[in-house]
């Protein structure tokens, strides 16, 4: 399974790889639209990246599917927290009072920083070991986190708690790098450029300058 396409197949609709009949054609859809509107919003196109995320709500809503949708929604919201996007996930938290759902509800909670009592045992098990850990512990928990797009939520949430450190911030911006990711890319190293520059570090400076100009050059192309 491509990691992109990970948090989608795990949290909408568990419907990749699996065995028995084909799913449904709003199943498939979806999980496509999903892993698309991943895609192009971690590269930064969001245009095309809301249009993608349209169609998916669009597969699910026309099949009547409330809990579907609402899980839709909380991939966006985890997604865009993935890229330290402050969303609240309103609109999950709307469906879901339709369409409850206990390890849907453990996921908002951990996407939005409520993790005072949350069962880690209903999460994802790949972000698992962050809930359990001790504060402390957590920045190094990341970096062992396997699949990419699971390691820079990690990443994300812990510098939104401030429990994150310079390590932290290494390794989202190097995940997101290593992906083409350009979106949570470039927030990163404008992070570590305001970390280069408190501590007078004029060598990191120029490094992220550069690294910094490249990615905006491809996010903001000058026109022809």
């Amino acid at each position: 399974m491509k990691p992109l396409l990970a948090l989608a197949c795990l949290l909408v609709l568990a419907a990749c790889g699996s065995a028995g009949p084909p799913p449904p054609d709003w199943k498939t859809d979806s999980t496509d639209f999903i892993g698309r509107y991943q895609k192009y919003a971690l590269r930064g196109d969001n245009t095309l990246a809301e249009r993608y995320f349209k169609q998916a709500v669009a597969a699910t809503g026309g099949a009547g599917r409330v809990g579907e949708t609402a899980r839709l929604w909380l991939v966006r919201c985890a997604t865009r927290r993935a890229m330290l996007i402050d969303d609240a996930c309103a609109e999950y938290a709307d469906l879901a009072r339709v369409a409850p759902d206990a390890a849907d509800d453990a996921y908002y909670r951990f996407v939005t920083l409520r993790w005072e009592g949350l069962d880690a045992s209903l999460l994802p098990g790949q972000h698992q070991a962050l809930l359990r850990a001790t504060p402390a512990r957590r920045p190094e928990i990341v970096s062992k986190v396997s699949d990419p797009l699971a390691r820079l939520l990690d990443a994300s949430l812990l510098v939104m708690r401030g429990d994150a450190d310079a390590g932290t911030l290494a390794v989202a911006t190097e995940t997101a790098s290593s992906q083409g990711w350009r979106q949570p890319l470039l927030t990163y190293l404008k992070l570590r450029q305001k970390q280069a520059a408190a501590q007078g570090d004029a060598d990191e400076l120029a490094r992220l300058d550069r690294r910094i100009q490249l990615v905006e050059q491809s996010l903001f192309p000058a026109p022809k």
